[in-house]
């Protein structure tokens, strides 16, 4: 009988809510951190996701996997929920998958983006979240070699996403609020929001906290006078970790 993966906990779930442990020295490369990043990757494969951070399955270290698909990327545009400009905008390519261990962020500069992003643990929604362009991130691989690297649109998206996880952040702790939307109806809310809330944007915010000292993030979007009664069919995204 094939071994069942770990179900992915949902917000409310303690883990998610603490800052993870470094993953000691002793423990790189060894069976035990070779064996948790596989189950990861299988995890955020069967959801299917594009990351997944190990406190999303009650594992309390600093490890992250991410991996974007030709397949899902192909099934968004598909879909239809975003526009051609939009589609290019957000800079989505294939890559991975990417096993990081102990990872460090850090903004490339203040340039941002805000677009629409779920979580596997916070199932049935979505909302806009302005994230930096480009970052730069130190980490090791699962080996214990370093690996020091830059990203920048969706995969740096992606990043700050999961390691935001490791510090006990949610996406819903830095989204614009009034962008929040059950994910049936992105389809329609993402051709109803005002033209210019989803795209570039000015980031001042910490990549491992949550204060914000300096200047503030963009206002949320003002809610739309009407909205599209068309129906969603499919899901237009995979979930982030």
């Amino acid at each position: 009988m094939a071994e069942l993966l770990p179900l992915i906990v949902q917000a409310g779930t303690p883990v998610l809510r603490q800052a993870s442990q470094e993953v000691p020295q002793e423990q790189l490369g060894s069976e035990w951190l070779r064996n948790l990043v596989e189950t990861m990757i299988d995890v955020m494969r069967a959801a299917p996701g594009v990351g997944l951070a190990a406190p999303q399955i009650g594992e309390p270290w600093r490890v992250i996997v991410l991996e974007d698909r030709e397949e899902y990327i192909a099934r968004q545009v598909c879909s239809g929920t975003y526009d051609s400009d939009t589609l290019v905008a957000m800079e989505r390519e294939p890559f991975g998958p990417l096993a990081l261990v102990n990872p460090r962020l850090r903004p490339v500069g203040h340039d941002g983006a805000a677009f629409f992003e779920g979580c596997l643990s916070v199932r049935g929604f979505a909302a806009l979240v302005p994230r930096y362009y480009a970052v730069d991130v130190e980490a090791m691989d699962p080996a214990g070699k370093p690996l020091l690297m830059r990203a920048s649109g969706w995969r740096a998206r992606i990043l700050q996403h999961e390691c935001d996880h490791l510090q006990g952040i949610l996406y819903v702790d830095r989204m614009w609020t009034t962008s929040l939307t059950a994910t049936e109806n992105l389809p329609q809310w993402a051709r109803a929001i005002p033209a210019g809330a989803m795209g570039r944007c000015t980031c001042y915010h910490p990549v491992d906290r949550l204060q914000h000292p300096g200047p503030p993030t963009p206002t949320p979007i003002p809610t739309p006078t009407a909205t599209p009664t068309a129906t969603a069919t499919t899901s237009p995204m995979e979930g982030s970790g």
